[in-house]
């Protein structure tokens, strides 16, 4: 049995070999959905972004002479984290988009003071929201995104190779414009509940100044729970159609964003 000769040189050259891709997946740890919950332990993304950059290590192309110190050496590893943020960012918007109609529905039926921890964000926020998002999680993780995810991830590698990327802000626009469009679509989902609760309110209304000795707070309030709870029943079906629609856009815009090294607006 011969020895296995290390010298300085090859574990230097191991490093940097390692060292850029994880720089995209670092990023790309850090902003995807679930991986990225404060729930996570730091170890375990660690471990995470090592163990992803392991696999991919062998089939990444890095140029020769692309060295760590220096100034293209920066500019790269900059665009690198970019890519990876912007990657994790564009599905985990969707998540926050369903987070956002069901704080809209819950605010406007008098739930928004049934909070919880949530561990995505390790912050309180409405139940109704994080129901929402456990929804968007379940037809996440039922349309394999996590996998379809890793998958562009890796893809990304050709379309935008390391050091040749040539990145502008044109990036950070596609991200943004996706981000206004995705929360309109949330705004929409939220809007027939809105409207259904905006009516019962209207009708108590009405009834408070046909019968004035009516207690508003002890009958009004029931009953707009009530019909919130009839509402989110009936269009339950609607709902997750749509956290469908909304996760489905949200991978196909990650696959156009590293489609070509200029991302097209979705």
């Amino acid at each position: 049995m011969q020895p296995i000769n290390l010298n300085a040189s090859d574990i230097a050259a191991w490093a940097v070999r390692l060292w850029w891709p994880m720089l995209r997946i670092g990023g790309f740890v850090a902003t995807a959905p679930l991986i990225s919950a404060t729930a996570v332990p730091a170890r375990v993304k660690i471990a995470l972004t090592l163990a992803i950059g392991f696999l991919l290590a062998p089939s990444v192309q890095v140029p020769a002479g692309l060295s760590i110190f220096s100034a293209t050496g920066v500019l790269a590893a900059g665009q690198e984290m970019m890519i990876g943020l912007a990657i994790g960012t564009v599905v985990q918007i969707g998540f926050e988009a369903l987070s956002f109609a069901g704080q809209i529905i819950a605010m406007t039926m008098g739930l928004s003071f049934a909070t919880l921890i949530d561990p995505q964000r390790g912050a309180n926020s409405p139940a109704l929201g994080q129901l929402f998002v456990i929804f968007a999680t379940l037809l996440y993780l039922a349309l394999d995104g996590h996998l379809l995810l890793l998958g562009e991830l890796a893809n990304s590698y050709r379309s935008l190779p390391i050091g040749a990327a040539h990145l502008d802000g044109r990036l950070g626009l596609a991200v943004a414009q996706w981000g206004g469009s995705i929360f309109e679509t949330g705004l929409l989902i939220a809007l027939p509940a809105v409207i259904s609760l905006i009516i019962v309110n209207f009708a108590l209304g009405v009834v408070t100044r046909a019968a004035p000795q009516l207690n508003l707070f002890g009958v009004g309030f029931p009953l707009t729970l009530l019909a919130g709870f009839v509402v989110l029943i009936v269009g339950m079906n609607g709902t997750l159609a749509a956290s469908n629609r909304v996760i489905q856009s949200a991978l196909a815009a990650v696959a156009e964003l590293t489609a070509a090294p200029v991302p097209r607006v979705p």
